[in-house]
């Protein structure tokens, strides 16, 4: 009994859907791009948070030693520094090393290549690549370093410009964060506001269908279902398209974005995370069209 009556209830919410035609598809369309702001936002979030780390994973404290820095020395300062816990790792570049590397990096120079060969002993001293946990992190470990206690073997300390970068981008990601919820909220409110007056509308031209249900008994539940089920449609119908929409930007920019950020693939991440995506922008639409609906029906269906 209570399957048919739930049956009977969508099938009346699919006619009155079909039957208003133009004004369902208007609805839809508006709840469409509230919901591609609301999909773009949430992409926006999660690329922008993965293009940071990229970033930020190039940041780094570079320790340089002098050349005749005492070895046992600075593994005691590696050591001491992989205790602290804002260091993520440090690692450590003997002089041999560091010389290797310098070749490896300047290999098609033949000036250089010629320099070294003339050059007995090894100019590089040793030196140690240290990574914090945080962006914040590596003001306390640029203090720790900068300790009397390792001034008698430190060159130099070298904090890669990056940081200050990484801080422009986050002032930047916050702010288009904080306008983009801005405009969204002011989306949705207008979104609401139209699937309230459709589902008025659609109230007020079928008052004559619903005098006659009160007459021959019909439950309020009956009567007031299929209105639910247009907000639900709308939702639903909206978060397709919306995922859709989405999708195809996202399979378009992709290669644009891996120039930039070469370890991040939009397209893969969109797959692979896609049936959420699909069910955020479902539920969301889904919850946009029947508090509408709702209200709307508690307001102007007088049962």
């Amino acid at each position: 009994m209570f399957l048919t009556k739930l049956f009977r209830t969508i099938k009346y919410g699919f006619l009155r859907f079909w039957r208003e035609g133009s004004l369902s598809m208007a609805t839809v369309a508006i709840v469409f791009l509230v919901l591609v702001g609301f999909g773009g936002l949430l992409l926006f979030n999660a690329i922008s948070n993965k293009t940071l780390g990229y970033i930020q994973d190039k940041v780094d404290i570079s320790v340089y030693f002098k050349t005749d820095a005492n070895e046992d020395e600075i593994i005691r300062m590696q050591k001491s520094l992989q205790q602290m816990a804002e260091v993520r790792s440090v690692e450590y570049i003997s002089k041999d090393r560091a010389l290797e590397i310098f070749k490896e990096r300047n290999a098609n120079d033949p000036k250089i290549s010629q320099a070294l060969g003339v050059v007995d002993a090894n100019p590089f001293g040793a030196y140690l690549n240290i990574k914090a946990r945080e962006l914040k992190d590596y003001a306390a470990i640029n203090a720790y370093l900068d300790k009397d206690a390792f001034k008698s073997e430190v060159d130099k300390i070298s904090y890669t410009e990056s940081a200050a970068v990484i801080e422009r981008l986050k002032k930047i990601k916050t702010t288009v964060e904080q306008s983009a919820f801005v405009l969204l909220i002011f989306i949705v409110a207008t979104a609401a506001l139209i699937i309230f007056n459709t589902i008025k509308l659609a109230i007020h031209s079928n008052r004559d269908e619903i005098g006659i249900m009160r007459l021959v008994g019909a439950s309020n539940y009956f009567i007031r279902g299929p209105f639910l089920v247009e907000g639900i449609l709308y939702g639903i119908l909206g978060g397709v398209m919306a995922t859709l929409v989405i999708g195809g930007g996202i399979y378009y920019f992709s290669p644009y974005m891996r120039i930039f950020v070469p370890d991040l693939d939009g397209w893969n991440y969109f797959i692979s995370n896609s049936f959420r995506f699909l069910a955020y922008e479902a539920f969301f639409g889904i919850l946009l069209g029947v508090v509408s609906s709702y209200i709307a029906v508690r307001k102007y269906l007088n049962i």
